[in-house]
């Protein structure tokens, strides 16, 4: 035997409970290859870095529930909502410190320019959520196999579901990071970290995420046995992550709060729960998962039947411990729980796209599996080679139809974040802006409340959000009460059951600015702005008018075809042009 340099083993190892003599993992020697680990974390960076810059804020709840009350703690004002009303106290603000550190180095260390950072924290959060995307992808091609991990890969990468959620300030999103963590550490068969990472998500984002970690726990409880490991990490868990919550949310709130639990008797025990903020039929789950995900949505709620019955007929060596019915269990579960529920709104699917991906893979996985037993092929040493076709095809026209649509969401709706980045020239341009540095600046919204995109572009805390009554009728927040204690303070005209409150609305007559769509259609709460002689455009940008456009043209972006289906409206900062006779005026 010649004696030199050792080289690394090519199977990855496991150990054996009190036997500290690494064992390799029984793989099948036809495996196909595989991205190396930093390879995998290289793309996914890059993708979710894009994502960071791209993507638009696709909900007014992560702008009002997340990145105002950031910007409070942050800069002293912002806007509340009722759930952060210590009367109701069903958000937590341990959350919100978790961003509000790194907004805090960034602003101190980096730069002041508020946009700036916004955009900087969305890119940490990109990279966390690439982070935890690749764990799960090295657990996966280890001990699951490399044919299933290179296709979740390439549908996490580049899946629109992914580009939506990958950068979102929203504890759904959160989760779908610590659930990726979870079932990574569960099929490595670290107990520990799946433990401490669901009760992470459940505690620390989204108590209805701990539904994910069912299986985990079956698995642990029932098929391992380790019941005194389960309830030792699960105490351990509550100590590390609720006990510090609670002490947080009761400092802020200035009683005692347990934010999780709030939020949990809202939903479930209260006589309306979350049905007063709109239902919808199950179709608008489907039509979700076919734009985020389109073919391989459909392949992954298939895949566990396809898993099982090409597990009878085709006997392979198992790679994982986890039988495919428990690792795609999650899954299924949260279908059962969120699609049968009246409420539904598109974050609510966040925890389970990597399962989508996932399920796609485990389907086409069986597939070529299927085939390649069906129709062996004598020159192929791998199960892929003759079936290769199937996921090639697959992979092509997933990857066309969402690269279609996240370019359509761009095209279509970022027009409403870049005309905010406007404002900062209009602020800045004397020939535009001509009020005193120390005079308060109205920027009124109507219709397109639900677009703000947050006080972090704003350009300075003279600049102030105002509502202006519209045609909708539901309630909307209310700034926070200032000092150093304004989130123990019990704001005025909050309500629980979302009734307008027509103390949140100021007379257009006030308002120095404006940001309003200018579609075609008017009514007397909703007029055209743009085409009155008291306003003028000083920024505009094209707006998708999805009621004139095609609904497949919008939804799919198709070079040279798209815009002959589509139209666009302007999407326009408008400046008062009454005089100061006139405003007094109108107002007495």
């Amino acid at each position: 035997m010649v004696r030199g340099r050792r080289e690394k083993p090519l199977l990855p190892m496991q150990k054996n409970k009190g036997d500290t003599t690494p064992k390799p993992i029984v793989r099948d020697p036809h495996e196909p290859w595989s991205l190396t680990t930093i390879t995998a974390f290289k793309l996914l960076t890059s993708a979710r870095l894009c994502a960071a810059l791209w993507n638009i804020v696709t909900d007014c709840d992560e702008v009002f529930n997340y990145w105002e009350p950031a910007h409070y703690l942050l800069y002293g004002y912002g806007f509340q909502t009722w759930e952060y009303s210590p009367v109701y106290a069903i958000r937590s603000y341990a959350y919100i410190l978790l961003h509000v550190l790194p907004l805090k180095i960034f602003q101190t260390l980096v730069t002041d320019n508020k946009i700036l950072v916004f955009y900087l924290l969305r890119c940490v959060l990109g990279i966390a959520c690439a982070g935890c995307e690749v764990y799960l992808y090295k657990t996966v091609n280890q001990h699951v196999g490399s044919n299933i991990a290179r296709l979740m890969l390439w549908f996490q990468l580049l899946s629109t579901g992914m580009f939506i959620s990958c950068t979102a300030f929203l504890p759904s999103s959160f989760s779908m990071y610590l659930t990726m963590l979870a079932v990574a550490g569960w099929v490595s068969g670290n107990n520990k970290v799946a433990i401490m990472a669901t009760a992470a998500s459940a505690i620390l984002g989204w108590p209805f995420a701990g539904a994910l970690g069912i299986p985990i726990a079956v698995d642990i409880l029932l098929r391992q046995k380790k019941i005194v490991q389960f309830i030792a990490w699960s105490s351990i868990a509550l100590l590390v992550f609720l006990v510090p919550v609670v002490l947080i949310d009761s400092y802020f709130f200035g009683k005692l709060v347990i934010a999780p639990l709030n939020i949990m008797l809202y939903n479930v025990f209260s006589h309306h729960g979350p049905d007063l903020y709109g239902v919808e039929p199950l179709s608008y789950y489907l039509l979700n998962g076919f734009l985020n995900y389109n073919v391989v949505f459909f392949l992954a709620l298939l895949s566990l039947p396809a898993a099982l019955l090409v597990g009878l007929l085709v006997r392979f060596p198992a790679n994982s411990r986890i039988p495919s019915w428990l690792l795609l269990a999650p899954l299924y579960i949260w279908i059962l729980i969120f699609f049968s529920q009246p409420h539904k709104e598109e974050r609510f699917l966040f925890p389970i796209y990597p399962f989508f991906a996932l399920g796609g893979a485990v389907f086409l996985d069986s597939v070529q599996r299927a085939w390649s037993y069906l129709v062996p092929d004598k020159r192929g040493s791998r199960y892929t080679d003759s079936s290769s076709i199937f996921s090639v095809f697959t992979g092509i026209l997933f990857s066309l139809l969402c690269l279609s649509r996240s370019v359509a969401l761009y095209q279509g709706y970022h027009a409403s974040m870049d005309v905010y980045v406007e404002l900062q020239k209009v602020a800045s341009n004397p020939r535009i802006h001509s009020l005193p540095l120390d005079k308060n600046v109205n920027i009124c919204v109507g219709k397109e409340w639900y677009r703000f995109p947050s006080n972090f572009f704003l350009p300075s805390d003279r600049w102030r959000l105002q509502f202006i009554k519209s045609e909708f009728q539901g309630l909307l927040p209310k700034p926070y009460e200032p000092g150093d204690h304004g989130t123990r303070v019990i704001p005025s005209h909050m309500n629980d059951m979302n009734r307008e409150e027509p103390t949140r609305y100021i007379d257009v007559s006030r308002c120095h600015y404006m940001v309003d769509l200018d579609l075609p259609i008017e009514s007397k709460l909703e007029p055209r702005y743009s085409q009155s002689d008291d306003w003028t455009v000083v920024a505009s940008a094209p707006f998708l008018d999805a009621s004139r456009s095609h609904r497949l043209m919008r939804a799919f972006y198709i070079p040279f075809v798209s815009s002959q289906y589509c139209s666009y409206a302007d999407y326009n900062i408008l400046k008062t042009t009454r005089t100061k006779k006139t405003t007094k005026q109108k107002k007495s």
